[in-house]
């Protein structure tokens, strides 16, 4: 499994089989400007894939990569080690020796995971000693790779090839098991209905995509708390760990960062950004006043 479709997965897996109106009358961008003490956190809101023929970010994020001293993301993408990320999702990924995933899934289950896998290109023998929870990860990935979308082409790719092309360091908020482990700690019956969410919304992936990057690239935060909210009531066993814990971990860490002399660009998932818990209210909150830029 790519580290790109584990960080989409995370920040996307809640908006599944969702439809909303297209129509946005905004021009913002998702990017937002805190002031602090001395120096200026810019909150940005990132897509982890985007289209190949459609991946220019909006013009917020340019200027403010360019008044940053520093590029922080979920994970510091730049230091992170394959062999270690590897070695987590052999240890914490797979089912035990002595289980099989068709014991896991049952029959029915089983069989429409093969059916689904078979139409995606992926043999059942790669699929057959992984957790559901990484089983959907994958499936996601392989569906909106076939859409055309490139994970290269995604907000924390981008952004991480030119702060190594311009010399800027870079940082994350949290370590691999910090950002998996809620995945992998959720209870079987939990992890069960990711896959079968998956599952059912394959075939929906394109329209509701097109529903997420319209309300991304206009910054349009009514919409994203919408879909969010909907989720949170169908699956908050899901948000908790993998949004609302994630968020308040974070927010003292913004913190330190709104009291540097340098200024900050922290790029995470957009729907950590928005919503009850989400980091914009939590700043809101404790005395700041994001400035959404245009």
């Amino acid at each position: 499994m790519g580290r790109t479709a584990q960080r989409w997965f995370l920040a996307f897996c809640l908006l599944g089989g969702l439809s909303l109106p297209s129509q946005y009358v905004r021009a913002a961008a998702p990017v937002w400007a805190v002031r602090g003490a001395h120096g200026t956190v810019y909150l940005a809101g990132s897509v982890h894939l985007l289209p190949a023929q459609d991946a220019a970010l909006p013009g917020a994020f340019d200027r403010a990569y360019r008044d940053c001293a520093i590029l922080v993301m979920e994970l510091d993408l730049g230091k992170l080690d394959p062999q270690q990320l590897a070695l987590w999702m052999q240890q914490h990924g797979t089912l035990g020796a002595d289980t099989t995933l068709r014991a896991v899934l049952g029959e029915p289950r089983y069989t429409r995971l093969a059916a689904a896998a078979s139409g995606l290109g992926a043999p059942m023998s790669l699929l057959d000693t992984q957790a559901p929870w990484v089983i959907g990860v994958e499936l996601a990935e392989l569906e909106y790779t076939r859409l055309g979308y490139d994970p290269e082409q995604g907000v924390d790719e981008q952004l991480l090839r030119r702060a190594q092309a311009d010399g800027k360091p870079t940082a994350g908020l949290e370590t691999v098991d910090e950002e998996l482990g809620g995945l992998e700690r959720l209870p079987r019956a939990d992890q069960l209905k990711i896959l079968d969410q998956t599952l059912s919304e394959l075939q929906d992936s394109q329209a509701d995509m097109l529903v997420v990057l319209s309300a991304w690239r206009h910054g349009d935060t009514a919409r994203l708390a919408t879909l969010l909210s909907k989720e949170y009531r169908e699956f908050p066993a899901l948000y908790r760990p993998l949004v609302t814990d994630r968020n308040q971990h974070w927010l003292p860490q913004i913190e330190r960062f709104l009291k540097d002399d340098r200024n900050t660009l922290v790029v995470v998932g957009a729907l950590h950004l928005v919503g009850d818990g989400g980091l914009l209210e939590l700043l809101r909150q404790a005395g700041y006043q994001p400035l959404q830029l245009d």
